[in-house]
């Protein structure tokens, strides 16, 4: 199975420079493509002109064709307030869990704080956990049930303080956009075990709540995110002796899924990089993205890259139901 010493999951070529600048490269290079598709469709919201193509077909109308007369700057400015009106709908409830007060006062009891807050008010957790008709995630309910409470606290606690202390004292708003390099992010510290429970908050879920908090300074590494990496790098591999570094591939199980131990300081920087492009494409059509919620466009949009090829991923994760691997998700 494709893994690293201390989990990273990547190999050491994939923090070299040299590296990452043809992993950008092959995004700059794929993500118009992506782009004018997030556009034309609204991020999803409307059916591309293929499909609507078949469906006239389908119908029996003849010589149809669809119209192209797409308002860039409209449909653009439609994504960022859909993405904004989602992305808010449970948001209160990280910054309730991220409670510095309520944080102190679980200690008299973390059982609570586990059984209570983590599981039941905790959305992605919650929904983890209860999301029954999903077997593969049986791994992650046993692991949460076995978990200790108190490691569970302390461990969000650990995300709470530097959460707030990186954007009190790190996060320069107006020097953000001139990083030039992933170690200038100053988040590495995050990869390393003072911010992890194994098989219970892994990369995608601490990714997930620091997000939902900081949406200015800390992208959503979720499942689909990763997927989409693979997509927008043409599936290369950049000189990496096994597979993409986006993927984790087990040849015996004939099981393919992303890389969920995918090193968070490397995945910000692409994301990063991301979001410039998208300021820059938001920019030319006279579109305004707040960089206080710049990640949760950039959420969608990755998150519609992997949609895209939702039938092929499907296929190639199509064992994991049968493996019960439930760390496959987040």
């Amino acid at each position: 199975m494709y893994t690293c010493e201390k989990e990273k999951s990547v190999e050491d070529i994939c923090y070299e420079n040299e590296h990452v600048e043809k992993v950008l490269e092959t995004i700059k290079t794929n993500f118009p493509k992506y782009f004018a598709e997030f556009i034309s469709q609204e991020a999803g919201s409307i059916a591309s002109e293929k499909d609507i193509q078949k469906l006239a077909e389908n119908w029996g109308i003849q010589n149809f064709k669809a119209k192209n007369n797409i308002n860039i700057s409209q449909n653009f400015k439609n994504i960022i307030r859909e993405s904004l009106e989602d992305f808010k709908k449970d948001r209160e409830k990280y910054f309730n869990i991220f409670n510095e007060e309520a944080l102190e006062e679980y200690k008299d009891d973390p059982q609570y704080f586990k059984s209570t807050v983590l599981k039941n008010e905790c959305p992605i957790i919650h929904s983890t956990i209860h999301n029954k008709q999903a077997k593969e995630l049986d791994k992650y309910r046993s692991a949460f049930s076995r978990s200790e409470p108190t490691e569970l606290l302390k461990k969000v606690t650990n995300l709470n303080s530097f959460g707030k202390n990186y954007y009190r004292n790190i996060y320069d708003k107006n020097k953000y956009e001139d990083i030039k390099t992933y170690k200038e992010l100053k988040i590495s510290d995050l990869d390393t075990e003072d911010y992890i429970v194994y098989s219970v908050i892994g990369g995608g879920i601490k990714s997930h709540m620091l997000y939902k908090v900081y949406p200015a300074i800390f992208p959503n590494r979720s499942r689909a995110a990763v997927w989409a990496l693979w997509y927008l790098t043409e599936k290369k591999k950049f000189n990496c002796k096994q597979d993409s570094e986006f993927l984790m591939i087990d040849i015996k199980k004939n099981i393919t899924q992303q890389n969920y131990f995918y090193p968070y300081e490397l995945f910000s920087f692409y994301a990063y990089k991301i979001s410039k492009m998208l300021n820059q494409k938001a920019k030319e059509n006279e579109v305004y993205i707040d960089p206080d919620n710049r990640y949760v466009i950039v959420d969608a949009f990755l998150s519609f890259v992997a949609n895209q090829h939702e039938k092929e991923i499907t296929f190639l994760r199509q064992q994991i139901k049968e493996s019960g691997d439930g760390n496959a998700w987040y």
